[in-house]
């Protein structure tokens, strides 16, 4: 059986200042029709900042979709056209004020599939000097570094919530145990 579905009609029902709602039909692929609702998002880009000690420099805000502080890798949304490793760089120097000597693209992912399009490609930046951060005015953080070993016991007993910032995490571990091997 082909599992694509083929999109009939596309209607867009909000258009806000970060996500679109777009009402679609699709036909499925049994022949039936049926109803998708999509928030498309512009994309967005992750940056994991390990320091030479192993430290990774993170930031802490008020999540107002969970009414909560979460703790984060830096991270922002795409602006119209912009290249996702000059976002990464600019998202990593306005939060944390580290400018990465060496950044390299560890992968991509999809935040929540069933409605969302919304990509992020993810970062791993070392080599890291430092400048004074300069958040978004409508940004507020704390910023603080963590050894990467214990950011990865928070991830695995469930301290770590936020899905970009686990598997940030979880891949540099990797990345870099794997690197100290060779």
């Amino acid at each position: 059986m082909e599992l694509f579905e083929k999109k009939l009609t596309s209607r867009q029902v909000f258009d806000g200042v970060v996500v679109k709602l777009f009402v679609d039909e699709v036909e499925l692929p049994n022949g039936n029709k049926s109803i998708r609702e999509i928030v498309r998002h512009p994309g967005a880009v992750c940056v994991i900042p390990v320091t030479d000690e192993g430290e990774v420099i993170m930031v802490r805000q008020f999540r107002y979709a969970f009414g909560e502080v979460l703790l984060e890798v830096p991270a922002g949304k795409l602006e119209p056209n912009e290249d996702p490793l000059s976002a990464a760089l600019r998202e990593l120097e306005e939060e944390s004020g580290a400018v990465a000597g060496k950044v390299e693209h560890i992968g991509e992912l999809y935040t929540t599939v069933a409605i969302f399009d919304e990509r992020i490609q993810v970062y791993l930046a070392t080599e890291l000097t430092y400048k004074s951060s300069h958040p978004d005015a409508d940004e507020f953080l704390e910023v603080e570094k963590i050894p990467l070993k214990t950011l990865v016991d928070m991830v695995m007993n469930g301290e770590i919530k936020d899905s970009k910032t686990q598997i940030a995490i979880l891949k540099a571990d990797k990345i870099l145990s794997q690197r100290k091997k060779q």
